[in-house]
């Protein structure tokens, strides 16, 4: 009997549930990681080894020499720079991250595009791989750029039975203007671009994202010494053309254009410098009747390129 009572007591009066844990238990928790995320599994050891060889291994130089790895940090630069197709070689997620939709989107990018590495950290690791910045968990390897020889952008054009079209820039260290100069020349036939090995941009994710592709197309070329590079363009029959407010010939009025040609574009504030400038066959000034006293190196660049490639129809 009281065996019975027991069993009748414990269905009445209130019971101890399970406060919605049961019901939160079987609630979804997004889509599956790709396997690369998963701890444990094949894939993920796979990366993390090539990730650790790819930080270790040193970069390779080929005919015009290869930069430096950079790493893009924080969601919002993360997500931006795989949408814009910055190359990758591996993206870093910290472990037990806030799976928040920028997170899910930059790993849903990575694993489309597909040979990007997908390595979990700790947040020390990360910390230390950005020399501190705010990562908010997210880290975008991008491998060196592999630069063209100035040689090469001019060979280009021969072999394919066209005069050369390419800018030089002459002390333009901001990577947006590169980026935007890159686009330029893409837009309008150009075969590339040189830049100075040292004291001028070179291609950073920042670049690549201004380009808006275009430097998946159009190769950059980096010159140890630039007036050597412009000075062996001379001797190869390509005309030099550096651009500068007060240039003795007018952009409308110089024939050169339409044949091979190298334009050099100066930075904004200082213009060519003086070496550069002596290496010139020409030049040339842009007419600006708005009163302007000088344009960045990616509009000076476009004005000309446009120039360039309408006497070439």
């Amino acid at each position: 009997m009281a065996a019975n009572n027991r069993r009748m007591s414990g269905k009445k009066g209130a019971q101890v549930g399970s406060g919605g844990q049961r019901r939160k238990g079987l609630e979804g928790k997004g889509p599956t990681p790709p396997a690369e995320m998963r701890k444990g599994h094949k894939k993920n050891r796979i990366a993390g080894a090539k990730a650790k060889q790819t930080m270790r291994r040193p970069a390779p130089r080929g005919r015009g020499g290869k930069g430096t790895s950079e790493f893009v940090v924080g969601r919002n630069p993360v997500v931006e720079a795989l949408r814009e197709g910055v190359p990758a070689s591996t993206l870093y997620v910290q472990q037990f991250i806030d799976n928040d939709e920028r997170v899910r989107e930059a790993l849903q990018l990575a694993a489309e595009r597909g040979g990007i590495n997908l390595m979990e950290a700790p947040r020390p690791e990360l910390d230390r791989m950005t020399n501190g910045l705010n990562h908010q968990g997210l880290v975008l390897q991008v491998p060196p750029y592999e630069y063209a020889h100035p040689e090469d952008l001019a060979n280009a054009a021969y072999d394919d039975g066209v005069d050369p079209l390419i800018v030089a820039l002459d002390g333009v260290t901001d990577p947006r203007n590169l980026g935007a100069v890159v686009r330029s020349v893409s837009a309008f036939g150009g075969h590339g671009v040189v830049v100075p090995e040292r004291r001028a941009a070179g291609m950073t994710a920042g670049a690549w994202k201004t380009s808006a592709g275009a430097a998946a197309r159009t190769p950059v070329a980096r010159a140890t010494n630039l007036t050597r590079a412009l000075e062996a363009y001379k001797k190869a029959g390509i005309v030099v053309v550096g651009l500068a407010a007060d240039g003795e010939v007018e952009l409308g009025e110089l024939p050169a254009l339409g044949g091979p040609v190298v334009i050099v574009v100066g930075s904004e504030g200082k213009g060519l410098s003086r070496l550069v400038g002596e290496t010139c066959d020409h030049r040339v000034r842009i007419p600006m009747p708005g009163g302007a006293e000088s344009l960045n190196a990616g509009v000076a660049a476009g004005i000309v390129l446009y120039e360039a490639a309408r006497r070439r129809r």
